[in-house]
């Protein structure tokens, strides 16, 4: 006779309560120390004194996250499940002390660049920075009370053991079945609760970390980052494996540029301008340039070089990203937007240069290495510092960035070589990157005032933005036009481009920063992507190159986007090289008018409709 199969409702129900069951340290030593780093490290930093509050969703998401593993533990035999959890324990204790003490020590949780840099770091190196940072202050940050968990977490099962002897030498009564059973039964439905309540809540967040970690390209995982809905990768493990992604990433597009780069041929050099030097801006609002039009005295100096005759400003130039980092890989690549491949495929331009017989001198105000970089910076900045790379590429470089634009000035004075007779000087600045009242010295270059704003429709803490904004601007004008008098009396030129606009109150909706949306129409690109562009030439060039100069004036109108930059660049140095396209040189006669200048790999400046 069949035995029948018979549904338990109790049973079953109280399965969801057996993971934690089985494994109740381990959820409950977890789930603290996620809810301790949840709780103590608010990011960014510097938000964590001014009421920022943490992870809003951090106990439903820590309660998913913890019951998933503990499910996992629980389909291991409980022999070998013994020492896997002894390894998480390590492991998850030990990236979280990580984390806490970079997170106290540099004002940032684990980041890619942090790891890039760990990676780089001698056992010498190790050993001097623990005993310089390990110290008693450190136990009293957060780092304490990760420790002191584990202290905690030793003396339970101390005490779980010694007590588990004891209970095998007692006879204690036992418990009734029927009751047992019910009372699992309303846990599990206490679980099922929590479990529904979790992942309700959190699935955006996990579709969003799927999105994230599904990226190709280190470029991708910046703009995945840069949308509403991004990832949250509230706890430490989580922004280890960011990092180990990311550099991931990053190495397989540094090993493209390499093999690019291999295939580099120089036939001759003219030189024909000895001295070329690029100024690279950042956030610059075309329409708030008074070399542009617009009605605040911005740009003074430039304006003067203008009317002097040694200044050319081009009208109809477009950025192709409202990312720095997209443009810094238009600019340096000579990859072109809408070649076949990826801009990682082409060889980087200075390293031309410099086999050409250019001495090359690059100096960052932003992209130098630093423990706390954000994603975008380490997006932007990966392919210029990878030791190697950067060897190829400069002879001279800065080791530090300043907090003011004049710091780029000083770091050039200091590396600069009046032996070399051609050179190519890269100087990248911060510009007018957000916070714009970081941007100026104050006290000294504070030129413009919220009441100055005529603009009703704004309320006094945006004029006061608009205001920081365009004294950042004033300030910018200081410093490029000193940048022009380094050469004055060299056979010389200046090319300024900023690497995108940046939106400051100039149309509803009224903000400031930037839009990231895949929506781009022309009010976005006016602001976002129309970018101020000009070239300086000295005394002894336009006196030595006047066929030169004349070419410079007359392209002045014409459509350009700054990612076939390189080519113009080429052209100046008077290289000869199969790389060289001439339709893409803007000075050139054959150069193409015609060419789509796709925004954002999507769409088309030319086709907007400008109002």
């Amino acid at each position: 006779m069949k035995r029948k199969f018979k549904i338990d409702p109790l049973k079953w129900i109280g399965y969801l309560f057996s993971p934690i069951q089985q494994n109740g340290a381990f959820f409950v030593f977890m789930f603290a120390l996620g809810w301790i780093c949840t709780q103590l490290e608010i990011m960014p930093y510097y938000l964590r004194n001014r009421g920022a509050e943490p992870y809003e969703l951090s106990a439903p998401e820590l309660f998913l996250d913890v019951y998933v593993v503990c499910v996992i533990l629980t389909l291991i035999p409980k022999k070998i499940r013994i020492w896997v959890k002894a390894l998480l324990y390590v492991f998850f204790y030990g990236v979280a002390l990580v984390d806490m003490f970079c997170y106290e020590r540099f004002e940032s949780t684990l980041t890619p660049t942090m790891l890039m840099l760990a990676m780089e770091t001698t056992g010498q190196e190790a050993r001097e920075f623990l005993s310089g940072y390990l110290s008693w202050e450190t136990v009293k940050s957060g780092v304490g009370w990760i420790l002191l968990l584990i202290i905690v977490h030793i003396l339970w099962t101390i005490l779980r053991r010694l007590f588990v002897k004891m209970h095998q030498r007692l006879i204690l009564p036992k418990v009734n079945p029927i009751i047992f059973k019910g009372f699992k039964a309303v846990l599990g439905c206490v679980v099922a609760w929590l479990l529904y309540s979790s992942i309700s809540q959190t699935w955006d967040n996990k579709v969003a970390i799927r999105q994230l970690f599904s990226c190709e390209t280190i470029g991708a995982v910046e703009h995945e980052m840069t949308k509403k809905e991004k990832a949250n990768l509230y706890l430490p493990v989580y922004r280890l494996a960011f990092g180990i992604y990311a550099n991931g990433l990053a190495d397989t597009q540094i090993e493209q540029l390499k093999a690019a780069s291999d295939k580099i041929q120089v036939d001759s050099c003219s030189f024909r301008v000895p001295n070329i030097v690029l100024v690279i801006g950042e956030s610059y609002n075309k329409h708030h340039s008074q070399l542009y039009g617009y009605d605040k005295l911005t740009t003074p100096r430039q304006m003067a070089l203008q009317d002097e005759g040694s200044l050319v400003a081009y009208t109809d130039v477009v950025s192709s990203w409202n990312l720095t980092s997209f443009v810094f890989k238009h600019i340096f690549s000579l990859y072109a937007v809408g070649d076949s491949g990826e801009w990682c495929d082409k060889p980087l331009f200075p390293e031309v240069f410099r086999k050409a017989g250019y001495h090359v001198t690059f100096v960052t105000n932003q992209f130098e290495p630093k423990a706390k970089e954000a994603v975008y910076d380490f997006s932007g900045g990966f392919f210029l510092n990878d030791p190697e790379l950067s060897q190829r590429q400069f002879d001279s470089r800065s080791t530090r960035t300043h907090r003011f634009d004049d710091g780029v000035l000083k770091e050039y004075d200091a590396l600069k070589d009046s032996t070399f007779a051609h050179n190519l000087v890269i100087l990248h600045l911060m510009g007018s990157h957000v916070d714009y009242r970081a941007r100026y010295p104050q006290k000294t270059q504070t030129v413009f005032a919220p009441q100055m704003y005529n603009r009703p429709e704004l309320n006094d803490k945006q004029k006061q933005i608009l205001a920081h904004y365009d004294n950042s601007l004033r300030y910018n004008d200081s410093i490029v036009a000193c940048i022009t008098q380094k050469f004055v009396n060299k056979d010389a030129v200046v090319i300024y481009v900023p690497d995108h606009g940046e939106e400051i109150f100039d149309g509803s909706p009224y903000m400031y920063g930037r839009m990231h949306g895949a929506n781009i129409d022309y009010r976005l690109a006016r602001n976002e992507m129309e970018i101020p562009f000009w070239i300086w030439g000295s005394p002894e060039y336009r006196e030595n190159h006047p066929y030169g100069w004349l070419a410079i004036q007359n392209a002045k109108d014409r459509p350009l986007m700054i990612d076939v930059l390189p080519h113009l660049l080429l052209y100046l140095g008077g290289i000869s090289t199969p790389l060289y396209r001439e339709e893409l040189n803007v000075i050139s006669p054959k150069y193409d008018m015609k060419r789509p200048r796709i925004l954002k790999g999507v769409t088309d400046y030319n086709q907007l409709k400008h109002p």
